[in-house]
C-alpha cells in the first residue's frame, strides 16, 4: 500500500510538470491534473494538503539531484574549469532528457508569488549560485580565471544564460541540442574570464 501511495504522488508531481510545460502555470489546476491522472480531486488533496504543497512537491522534484550533482563534482575532484563544465553540463542533461521540467526553470518568478514557494526557489537559486562561485574561486586561485574578474556576478550571468537558452529551446520546439548550445556558450564565457 505504502509503494502505491508514493507512486501515486510521483505520478501527480510529474503530471503537474506536464500540465505546466503544455499548458503555463495559469492554466495548472487540480481539476487538470485529476482529469489526466483519471482520479478525483479529492485524491490529490489527500497526497498534498493544497495546491501549493504540491508545487511545493514539484520544486523538490527539480532540484532533487543538485546535492548529488555538487558531491559528484567533489568525488571526481576536476581541476576547476572542467568542474564548472560538468556541473553544467549535468544540469542541462537532465533538461534535455527531461523537456518539461524546463518549465519550471522557466517559471520560477511566477512561482515566488507564495512565501513557501518562494522560500525553496530562493534556496534553489542561493545553492546553485554559491557552489558556482566557490567553482570560480577554485578557478582563479589556481590560475584558470583571470584575477581581475569580479566573481560576485557571474554564477547569474551563466545561470541567466542557461535560462535563455532553455526558453529559445523551448520556443523553437526543442530542435536544437539544449546541451551543445549551453556548453559552447559556457566555454565562450569561461574563456573570456581566462587570463
Amino acid at each position: 500500500m505504502q509503494d502505491n501511495l508514493l507512486h501515486r504522488k510521483e505520478r501527480l508531481i510529474i503530471t503537474t510538470i506536464e500540465i505546466i510545460d503544455e499548458l503555463g502555470l495559469q492554466r495548472l489546476s487540480t481539476r487538470e491534473i485529476a482529469k489526466r491522472e483519471g482520479v478525483s480531486e479529492a485524491t490529490i488533496f489527500r497526497h498534498f494538503k493544497s495546491k501549493n504543497e504540491l508545487l511545493l512537491a514539484v520544486l523538490e522534484n527539480f532540484s532533487e539531484f543538485d546535492h548529488d550533482i555538487f558531491q559528484s563534482v567533489k568525488l571526481k575532484k576536476l581541476p576547476p574549469r572542467e568542474a564548472i563544465n560538468f556541473l553544467i553540463r549535468s544540469h542541462v542533461e537532465y533538461y534535455e532528457n527531461y523537456p518539461a521540467i524546463t518549465s519550471i526553470l522557466l517559471n520560477f518568478d511566477e512561482l515566488r508569488h507564495e512565501q513557501l514557494l518562494e522560500d525553496k526557489v530562493n534556496c534553489i537559486i542561493k545553492n546553485r549560485t554559491e557552489y558556482l562561485k566557490e567553482l570560480f574561486e577554485e578557478a582563479k586561485k589556481v590560475g584558470e580565471i583571470n584575477p581581475a574578474v569580479e566573481l560576485d556576478y557571474i554564477p547569474d550571468e551563466i545561470f541567466g544564460t542557461i535560462i535563455m537558452i532553455c526558453m529559445k529551446w523551448k520556443m523553437d520546439g526543442r530542435r536544437f541540442s539544449l546541451k551543445e548550445r549551453t556548453l559552447s556558450t559556457l566555454n565562450q564565457i569561461l574563456d573570456a574570464f581566462s587570463k
